[in-house]
């Protein structure tokens, strides 16, 4: 078994800065679907990597706190292990939405509620940053396999038993970053500061600016559901093109990132609006979050969470969804004249 390695590595607030100015990049394996007879949407693929999170997180949430087994990166640096929700499209849209049972539902709402003054139900997962998984530099990440087919190897490399819930959260990161694009989408999961900022590059342009999004919680605690009521106008971001970035279960911290081709039935451009938006909750908490609108769900499923939730139907009315702190979301800047 090799010998445990000391990681170097930085918080999800100063990656974003050491993206910006990175120079050298070259991405993990970056794939495109094509013609695959899938959903033009990422959001299926992610509600049922949503239920898969819940499972991994329950199962780890039972365990005593003598049993837990972290993510160590050596004696001296140990990041206790986070199996998170990968944020997708789970959402309430008002209060009779309160007594959904996976209160995680609440984070959908529609264009009619982007109004100043309007009050709804959100969850927002309250994850530690300063405690989450780091995102290593390229050197570290690469050295270490990154592959389904290594599964023992690296259980043997961070001293996880089989079957316990970090093997399996280790397991089934790996298996959905090697899981085929759907039609439309390109995809790719981060392990490094820059391969993440090169797969922006090859999205939005080599010399494209960008800037990253994030919600951020002005004041701290711990009601992870509560209304919230919208206090400014709604700041929309012009994104011809935007990627998600969703955290994933993993020993360090890896994003699954993905951009999807914005075209409708009829091939016709169909963006998706991103947005600021400015909240306050009934119980006093401020939160600056980030938001994206789906402007055509024409091709999404049926079943989809968002369209029960809602009672909508398909391609009826755009779907809306708020991210959680740990997610990222990336819109290139205007081309200076």
């Amino acid at each position: 078994m090799p010998p445990a390695k000391k990681f170097c590595s930085l918080p999800l607030y100063a990656l974003v800065l050491v993206l910006l100015s990175a120079q050298e990049n070259r991405a993990r394996k970056i794939t495109t679907g094509y013609g695959k007879d899938s959903n033009e949407n990422m959001v299926v693929l992610q509600q049922h990597a949503m239920d898969n999170h819940l499972q991994l997180q329950t199962a780890y949430r039972e365990e005593s706190h003598e049993q837990k087994l972290q993510f160590k990166y050596n004696n001296n640096d140990d990041h206790g292990h986070h199996i998170q929700k990968l944020r997708n499209h789970e959402h309430g849209h008002s209060s009779s939405h309160m007594d959904h049972t996976d209160p995680a539902l609440n984070v959908f709402f529609t264009t009619n509620d982007l109004v100043v003054g309007k009050t709804m139900p959100i969850y927002f997962p309250r994850n530690d940053l300063s405690a989450s998984p780091r995102l290593l530099p390229r050197e570290e990440a690469d050295s270490i396999p990154f592959s389904a087919s290594q599964i023992q190897y690296l259980l043997d490399y961070f001293s996880f038993s089989k079957g316990s819930p970090q093997a399996k959260a280790i397991e089934y990161t790996l298996r959905q970053c090697e899981l085929e694009p759907i039609k439309g989408e390109t995809r790719f999961c981060a392990t490094s500061l820059e391969s993440m900022l090169e797969f922006a590059r090859d999205i939005f342009g080599f010399d494209a600016r960008f800037r990253v999004l994030t919600t951020t919680h002005i004041t701290n605690s711990t009601i992870l559901l509560q209304n919230y009521t919208i206090l400014e106008t709604p700041k929309q971001i012009f994104a011809p093109k935007m990627i998600a970035c969703h955290t994933m279960p993993y020993p360090y911290a890896v994003f699954y990132c993905h951009n999807q081709e914005s075209k409708n039935n009829h091939n016709q451009e169909s963006k998706n609006n991103v947005f600021e938006i400015s909240l306050g909750s009934e119980n006093g908490d401020r939160v600056e979050a980030a938001a994206v609108c789906h402007m055509d769900t024409s091709r999404w499923d049926r079943d989809h969470a968002a369209f029960s939730v809602l009672k909508i139907e398909p391609g009826t009315t755009p779907v809306c969804h708020f991210f959680p702190a740990d997610n990222l979301v990336w819109v290139p800047l205007p081309a200076k004249i």
